[in-house]
C-alpha cells in the first residue's frame, strides 16, 4: 500500500472562468437599451447600410469575379490584421503559459519522440496527422482552457454533418491537410460501420468559391422526405463574411458519399440586418414544422446577448426569417455551433430531430465563444412561432449555473440523429491542452471523444444522460473484478498490465457508521455550498468524506498522476451534496501543458451506489459519473507514466470514511483506423 503523502497539496489552483463578475445580474439588460431611442435610430441606420452592402456583395460576385473594391468590415476587423491571421495561420503563444504558471523565464519542457508518439490514441478517432477542427482569424484572446493566445473563432467548430447513409457513419470534420496548427480549412471525411474503426476517405470539400474562399466551416445534414440528402454549411467569404451555403452529393448511389457539389445559387443566407458578417455562423440540421415546411436555427449574437435566429424553407435555396428568436441570453455573448433537438420524457431512445409532442422536451445547446463551455438546458419549444423557453430560468443557456455536457476540454460539440439505431450520438472536438510547438513537433493537433449517446434523465427529468456508445465494448480485452475496502488515507496499487488502454466500470460505498458520524457532527464544517472542484486544491486536499476514486496514467511513485474521483460535502441543512471531479494538476513534469482541477456537482438519488466510468486512452481521460449525468474530459501528457510505467491506484483521501470499491477493469484494443483505399474500406465492410 502506498502512502497518502504522494497526494501532495498543489502550489496554485486554477480559477473558474465561470464565476460571474456582476455583469449578467441585470435582466432587463435589453430592455434598458431598448429605451434608448438614438440607439435604435443608428440601428436602423446601421441594418439598412448592411443590406446595401450584401446586395453589392452577392451582385459583384455572381456577376463577375474581378471586382475587388467591396470591403465589408466590423468593428474588430478595423485594425491591421497580420498576414497570418489573414491567411489562417494561428498566433498562439506560450508566453500565457509562462506568466500564470510563474515559470516565464523556463524553458519549455524538452519532449522527445517516444513521448510524443507515446500521446497518440489508439481507439479515439483523429486524423492521420495536422490539425482537426478551426475557423477563421479574428481578434486575439486569452483561451481561458489551454491559456494559448489565439484568434477566438480558431478555438471552435462543430464537425460538420455527422451521418448514417446506405449503411456507413459518415464523419465530416474541420481539417488543415498542410500543418499541425490552424489554417487552409477543408473538409476531412472518414466512414465507418460501428464508430469505432474508421477509414480515411479523400477531402470531401475544399475551399474554391468566392463565398468560402476564407474556409469551409461548421455544416449540418438534413434527409429530405424522398430520402434525399443536404448540406447547408457556414463558408467565409473573400471578405471574411460569414454566410451559408447548400451542397448536396454528387451521386446518391454512392454510400460513401466521396463527391460534393455546391449550389451554383450560393450563398443562400447572408447576414441579416443588425448581425455583424463575423456573428452569422454554423446552421443546424433542418427539422419539420406542423405546416410542413423546414426550420433552421443559426447561432449569433447582438452587442453581449446569445441569440439563436429562426429560419423557415421549402427547398433550401430560399428562406423566410422569423421576427421572434428561438431563444436568446442576455450577457453570454455569441452563441456558436449551437444545437437544437427533441428528447423523450418517458422513452430511452433517440429521437428524430423533427419529433413534438406532449411527451418530448427539447434541448437547446450553445457553444460560448466567450467561455469555450458547451452549455444546454431542457425546456419546451412552441412550433406555432419557433420559439422555446427553458424549464429552469436560473439554469439558462450560457449562465453560469447552466448545465453543461462536459466539465472539462469538450467544445463545439454537435448531435445527430442515428436513425439506424434509434439514438441521438453527441460528437465533440477535444483540443489539446499542451504548447503548439509540442503539437507541430509531433505532426498532429486535437482527436474526437468517443461518441456518445444522449437521453433525458428520466429519473429526475432535469438533465442529459450521456454514455459511450454500446460499440465501445467491442474493444474490451482481457478483464479483471476488484472487491475491497480503502480504509481513509489509503492509495492502493491496482494489480493490471499497462494502464494506457483501459476501461473502468465502478461502485463506490461509504460505510453508514461513518455517514451518520459525519452527518451527526457538528464540528465537521458544512461546505457544500460554497465547494467546487476548480478552487478545492485538488485530490490532495482531505475532507471528513472525499475525496476518493482513481488515479490513473500514474507512476509508480505517484510522481505523475491524474485522480479521477467522488467528494461528498456536507450542506448546511446537514445534507450531502455530491461532486466529481478530475485533478490533471500533477499530470505531468512538463512545464508547457495547461493542468486544471476540472468538475462539477453530480445528482444521486435516493437509494444509489456512487458509480463512475473511466475511459482511459493515452493522452485523453473521459470520466462519466451516475450513469453520464456528468461527465469531465482531460488531456494529460505524462513524461514518466507512459508504455508499461503507465499503472493504476485507487485511493480514499478521507479523513474518517472507510470506503467499499467494487470495479472491473478492462484491457482495450486499438482501433482499425486507416488511410483511404478500396482494400481498406472492402476490409471494414466486411466486418
Amino acid at each position: 500500500m502506498a502512502s497518502s503523502d504522494a497526494l501532495l497539496p498543489i502550489s496554485a489552483r486554477e480559477e473558474d472562468p465561470l464565476v460571474s463578475d456582476g455583469s449578467r445580474s441585470d435582466p432587463n439588460a435589453e430592455t434598458h437599451r431598448r429605451k434608448r431611442p438614438v440607439k435604435g435610430l443608428l440601428a436602423v441606420s446601421f441594418g439598412l447600410l448592411f443590406i446595401a452592402f450584401y446586395v453589392v456583395l452577392i451582385a459583384t460576385h455572381h456577376g463577375s469575379s474581378r471586382s475587388n473594391d467591396v470591403k465589408i468590415e466590423s468593428d474588430e476587423t478595423a485594425t491591421t490584421t497580420s498576414r497570418a491571421r489573414l491567411a489562417g495561420v494561428s498566433e498562439k503563444s506560450n508566453d500565457q503559459l509562462w506568466k500564470l504558471s510563474g515559470e516565464r523565464n523556463t524553458v519549455s519542457f524538452a519532449w522527445n519522440n517516444s513521448v510524443l508518439s507515446w500521446q497518440r490514441t489508439a481507439f479515439h478517432f483523429q486524423p492521420e496527422q495536422n490539425w482537426m477542427n478551426g475557423p477563421e482569424p479574428k481578434r486575439l484572446v486569452a483561451d481561458q482552457r489551454s491559456d494559448r493566445r489565439e484568434p477566438a473563432e480558431t478555438r471552435r467548430r462543430p464537425d460538420p454533418g455527422p451521418l448514417f447513409y446506405k449503411g456507413w457513419y459518415h464523419f465530416f470534420y474541420q481539417y488543415n491537410p498542410n500543418a499541425a496548427v490552424w489554417g487552409d480549412i477543408v473538409w476531412g471525411h472518414a466512414v465507418s460501420k460501428d464508430l469505432i474503426h474508421w477509414v480515411h476517405l479523400p477531402i470531401a470539400m475544399v475551399a474554391d468559391q468566392w463565398y468560402d474562399a476564407n474556409g469551409v466551416w461548421t455544416g449540418s445534414a438534413t434527409f429530405l422526405d424522398d430520402g434525399s440528402l443536404v448540406m447547408l454549411y457556414t463558408g467565409s467569404t473573400d471578405k471574411s463574411v460569414q454566410v451559408q451555403n447548400l451542397a448536396y452529393p454528387e451521386d446518391l448511389n454512392d454510400p460513401l458519399l466521396l463527391k460534393w457539389v455546391k449550389y451554383s445559387g450560393n450563398p443562400v443566407l447572408v447576414p441579416p440586418p443588425g448581425i455583424l458578417p463575423k456573428d452569422f455562423r454554423d446552421p443546424t440540421t433542418a427539422w419539420k414544422t406542423s405546416d410542413g415546411k423546414w426550420r433552421i436555427t443559426i447561432g449569433s449574437k447582438i452587442n453581449k446577448t446569445g441569440i439563436s435566429l429562426v429560419y423557415d424553407t421549402i427547398d433550401f435555396k430560399t428562406y423566410e426569417k422569423h421576427d421572434t428568436l428561438l431563444h436568446k441570453v442576455p450577457n453570454t455573448g455569441m452563441w456558436e455551433c449551437v444545437d437544437f433537438y427533441p428528447v423523450s420524457k418517458t422513452a430511452v431512445n433517440g429521437l428524430d430531430t423533427s419529433v413534438n409532442g406532449p411527451n418530448v422536451k427539447h434541448i437547446v445547446k450553445a457553444s460560448m465563444d466567450d467561455t469555450r463551455f458547451d452549455h444546454y438546458a431542457v425546456g419546451t419549444y412552441f412550433d406555432s412561432n419557433g420559439t422555446w423557453i427553458p424549464d429552469d430560468p436560473t439554469i439558462d443557456v450560457g449562465m453560469s449555473a447552466s448545465l453543461r455536457y462536459d466539465y472539462g476540454k469538450f467544445y463545439a460539440s454537435k448531435t445527430f440523429y442515428d436513425q439506424n439505431k434509434g439514438r441521438r450520438i453527441l460528437w465533440s472536438w477535444i483540443g489539446e491542452s499542451d504548447s503548439e510547438a509540442a503539437d507541430v513537433q509531433k505532426g498532429w493537433s486535437s482527436l474526437q471523444g468517443i461518441p456518445r449517446t444522449v437521453v433525458l434523465d428520466t429519473k429526475t427529468g432535469k438533465n442529459l444522460i450521456q454514455w459511450p456508445v454500446e460499440e465501445i465494448k467491442s474493444l474490451r480485452l482481457s478483464s479483471k473484478q476488484f472487491d475491497m475496502e480503502v480504509g481513509p488515507g489509503s492509495v492502493v496499487p491496482v494489480d493490471v498490465d499497462s494502464a494506457a488502454q483501459l476501461d473502468i466500470e465502478a461502485e463506490f460505498e461509504i460505510k453508514k457508521e461513518s455517514l451518520d458520524k459525519i452527518l451527526g457532527d457538528s464540528s465537521v464544517v458544512a461546505e457544500a455550498e460554497e465547494f467546487s472542484c476548480q478552487k478545492s486544491g485538488g485530490a490532495s486536499v482531505r475532507g471528513a468524506l472525499g475525496p476518493f476514486g482513481f488515479s490513473v496514467l500514474a507512476d509508480k511513485s505517484l510522481s505523475e498522476q491524474t485522480p479521477v474521483y467522488f467528494y461528498l460535502a456536507k450542506g448546511k441543512d446537514s445534507k450531502l451534496k455530491t461532486f466529481f471531479c478530475t485533478d490533471t494538476s500533477r499530470s505531468t513534469f512538463a512545464n508547457d501543458v495547461v493542468k486544471p482541477i476540472y468538475g462539477s456537482a453530480v445528482p444521486v438519488l435516493k437509494g444509489e451506489k456512487l458509480t463512475m466510468r473511466i475511459l482511459v486512452d493515452h493522452s485523453i481521460v473521459e470520466g462519466f459519473a451516475q450513469g453520464g449525468r456528468t461527465c469531465i474530459t482531460s488531456r494529460v501528457y505524462p513524461t514518466k507514466a507512459i508504455y508499461g510505467a503507465a499503472k493504476l491506484f485507487v485511493f480514499n483521501n478521507a479523513i474518517d470514511a472507510t470506503v467499499t470499491a467494487s470495479f472491473k477493469v478492462w484491457q482495450m484494443n486499438s482501433a482499425f483506423i486507416h488511410p483511404y483505399s478500396e482494400e481498406a474500406v472492402r476490409a471494414l465492410s466486411s466486418t
